[in-house]
């Protein structure tokens, strides 16, 4: 069977994430996958601009992603900006100077289209089943929700309350103080009421988080059993007893405190704590004895496309 490489660099608010795989046609082998902490959406996300030392940063990871693509000889390349460029008022003067001076063409999708590629990754995984489950993606700058199963998506929408735009609106003490979050609460209350009704219609069964915020609550879990996440595992269970014991640790440490905190990243310390806080809220609503938590996401989405012979957005 004929193989041949792509590459998929997905430009989130918060981080920057490449993928270079050999597609077999029915399938997919890692060639090479790095994430780098660019925080795009710092310092302008709030006022809808990409500042500029932000877009220094993304200028200088996306032109060390083109040597390592150019290394590899992959001419099929898929660059896909999400909330920070979509929602900014010199987001197509970025897009075009990347053009320009690096080379790739971004595609600046819409967040029902980010939810649709969010939904396919999270089912590549193998998360999803016969029953109808709730997926979440927790990004710098949007949420995407979907109700679904494996066969077909119910609901999908996306909501610009992501966890730089929950930082820089809820979260000026360190550690937290209670009105903060309670006030992040009533916003979530306030923002979310369409996926309040959704969920009322669709009562969905399972809450399914994909990659992120999810994907480190799950290295936090496993460093305090004292285990390891195997190679290649894609779908991982965080019990939502220990999510509440990781949230109160959360809530109650400040900045170097969470540091410490056995499989914390650094590139997470910030916004896990509003981003868990979002998770909590969900959880009143869609109440489970464990969180399903999905390490494939929008770029594996992408992906998905690709396997299925359609174009990536």
């Amino acid at each position: 069977m004929s193989t041949r490489k792509a590459a998929v660099i997905d430009m989130g608010t918060n981080t920057f994430h490449l993928l270079l795989v050999e597609l077999n046609g029915v399938d997919f082998k890692t060639l090479y996958k790095e994430k780098i902490p660019v925080k795009l959406g710092q310092g302008g996300i709030s006022q809808n601009n990409l500042a500029q030392d932000a877009q220094k940063r993304a200028f200088h990871t996306l032109k060390h992603f083109k040597n390592l693509i150019d290394g590899e000889q992959i001419d099929q390349v898929f660059a896909f900006a999400t909330s920070a460029v979509r929602n900014a008022n010199n987001g197509a003067e970025f897009v075009q100077q990347v053009k320009e001076e690096i080379g790739i063409e971004i595609h600046v999708i819409s967040g029902e289209e980010e939810a649709q590629l969010i939904y396919e990754g999270i089912n590549l995984s193998g998360s999803l089943n016969g029953h109808v489950n709730l997926m979440m993606d927790i990004g710098g700058g949007s949420v995407e929700f979907i109700i679904g199963t494996s066969q077909e998506v119910f609901w999908k929408r996306s909501f610009e309350i992501g966890g730089q735009r929950l930082l820089d609106a809820f979260h000026y003490h360190d550690p937290i103080l209670p009105e903060e979050v309670e006030k992040l609460e009533a916003h979530c209350q306030e923002k979310l009421s369409p996926l309040l009704e959704a969920i009322h219609r669709y009562k969905p069964t399972g809450l399914v988080g994909a990659s992120g915020t999810f994907d480190t609550l799950t290295d936090i879990y496993f460093e305090s059993m004292l285990q390891c996440k195997l190679t290649g595992q894609h779908v991982f269970e965080l019990p939502t007893t220990e999510f509440e014991r990781i949230f109160q640790l959360l809530k109650t440490k400040n900045r170097e405190e969470r540091l410490n905190i056995p499989g914390m990243i650094p590139m997470r310390v910030d916004m896990i704590v509003v981003a868990s806080c979002l998770i909590e809220f969900i959880l009143r609503y869609v109440p489970v004895e464990a969180i399903v938590c999905s390490h494939y996401s929008l770029k594996e989405g992408a992906v998905s496309r690709l396997l299925s012979g359609k174009v990536a957005v």
